[in-house]
C-alpha cells in the first residue's frame, strides 16, 4: 500500500464564542498521533458519544481540534509492531480515540498496537456495524451469562431497546433463547424489535402516573440498562431474587433515586458495563465471542449506512433521540 503525506478527515474546532464546528479538511499524515500502527480507515459508527464529543461544554472531548469518532474498523497500512502486518484487518474503539485523541471520521488513523484487536472471521464493515455499542452489548450479556443466568430462569427486561446498545442486546438474547422484554418509548420500532425476537415489547418503564416503590412486584431474571434513572431503580425494584442488573448507559439520567432494599433484602447485584478503559486482553477476548456464540443474528436488519461527509447531520438527530439502531459511516472513498 502506497503511503500517502495529507488525508480527508472531519475536524472539530471550537470557534471564538464555545461552539463547536465541526468541517472537512486534508491534514498532513504528520499530525497524526504517535503509534505503531497506521490504519486505512474504511468505516467508522455514529454513536450518542460522538454527538458530545462536538456539543459544547459537554465534557467529552478533552480538547480542540479533533477528530472525532470512537469506532474505528480499517485494514493495517503500515506497522512497526510485531502484533500487526500491512493488511491486517483491525478495529479500534474505546480509550481516548475519538475524544482525546484523533478518531475514525478520518481516511487516515495511528494508535499504539495495543489499542488494536485483530480480525477474523468479521468484516470491517461488520465490525464497524458492531462497533461500540455492539462491544457493549456482547459485554452486558456476556456479564448475565458469566453470573448464570440461563435461558429458562425467566424474562430479561432490555431498556431503551431502540438504541445501538439496546437493539443490539435484544438481537443476541433472543439468538441465545432468552426470553427478552423490550422496553421503547417509539411505537414506530416495535416491530423491528419483534423482528429482532422480542417475545414482548412494552412502553417506557415506569409508566408515567407509576410509583417506584423500593421493593415492587418481581417480573425479571435480569436486566440490560441503557437509560439510568428512574428506569433503572424500578429495574432494580422487580427484579427477582438473586438477579442481575447490567448497566450501561444514563440517556434517562445519571440519577439512580433507589434505596438498598433490592440489594440487601433480594440479592439484586448492579454490574457495571464499561467499554472504555476495558484492558486490551479482555478487549480481544471479547470480540473473540463476537466472531463465535455472540454474533448479533440481525445485523443488516438494525444498521444502516451514511457518508462520512452527512455525519454531522446525524450527529444532531441521535443527540435528539432521533435514530433506532446502528448507522455505520462509510468512510473509503466517502471524502
Amino acid at each position: 500500500m502506497t503511503l500517502v503525506d495529507q488525508f480527508d478527515a472531519l475536524v472539530a474546532h471550537e470557534d471564538a464564542e464555545g461552539g463547536i464546528v465541526l468541517r472537512h479538511e486534508v491534514l498532513d499524515t504528520a499530525e497524526l498521533p504517535d503509534g505503531e500502527v497506521l490504519i486505512s480507515v474504511e468505516y467508522s459508527g455514529v454513536n450518542y458519544k460522538d454527538a458530545l464529543a462536538v456539543t459544547p461544554k459537554a465534557g467529552v472531548a478533552r480538547s480542540y481540534p479533533l477528530i472525532p469518532g470512537i469506532d474505528v474498523a480499517g485494514t493495517v497500512a503500515a506497522s512497526s509492531s510485531s502484533q500487526f502486518a500491512v493488511g491486517d484487518k483491525v478495529v479500534a474503539h474505546g480509550y481516548d480515540i475519538g475524544t482525546g485523541r484523533h478518531g475514525g471520521y478520518a481516511a487516515l488513523a495511528r494508535y499504539p498496537a495495543e489499542y488494536l484487536v485483530k480480525l477474523g472471521s468479521l468484516s470491517t464493515a461488520q465490525a464497524a456495524a458492531i462497533g461500540t455499542a455492539g462491544f457493549t452489548a456482547a459485554m452486558s450479556v456476556s456479564a448475565l451469562m458469566s453470573y448464570g443466568v440461563a435461558p429458562g430462569d425467566g424474562p430479561v427486561l432490555v431498556t431503551g431497546a431502540t438504541g445501538g446498545v439496546g437493539s443490539l442486546s435484544v438481537d443476541l438474547l433472543a439468538g441465545l433463547g432468552y426470553e427478552v422484554v423490550a422496553s421503547t418509548g417509539k411505537s414506530e420500532a416495535h416491530d423491528l424489535l419483534r423482528d429482532l425476537g422480542a417475545a414482548e415489547v412494552i412502553d417506557r418503564v415506569p409508566g408515567p402516573d407509576e410509583v417506584v416503590r423500593p421493593l415492587g412486584k418481581t417480573h425479571w431474571a435480569a436486566v440490560i440498562d441503557c437509560v439510568g434513572g428512574k428506569t433503572l431503580a424500578y429495574a432494580l425494584s422487580t427484579l427477582k431474587y438473586g438477579g442481575i442488573a447490567a448497566i450501561s448507559g444514563l440517556a434517562g439520567s445519571a440519577d439512580l433515586p433507589a434505596t438498598v432494599h433490592p440489594f440487601i433484602l433480594r440479592g439484586v447485584t448492579l454490574a457495571g458495563i464499561d467499554s472504555v478503559q476495558l484492558p486490551i486482553d479482555a478487549r480481544r477476548m471479547i470480540w473473540q465471542q463476537i466472531e463465535g456464540q455472540l454474533l448479533p443474528l440481525h445485523l443488516d436488519r438494525v444498521t444502516r449506512d451514511v457518508s462520512v461527509l452527512d455525519v454531522p447531520d446525524v450527529l444532531k438527530t441521535i443527540i435528539g433521540g432521533g435514530v433506532t439502531g446502528r448507522t455505520r459511516v462509510v468512510v473509503r472513498n466517502g471524502f
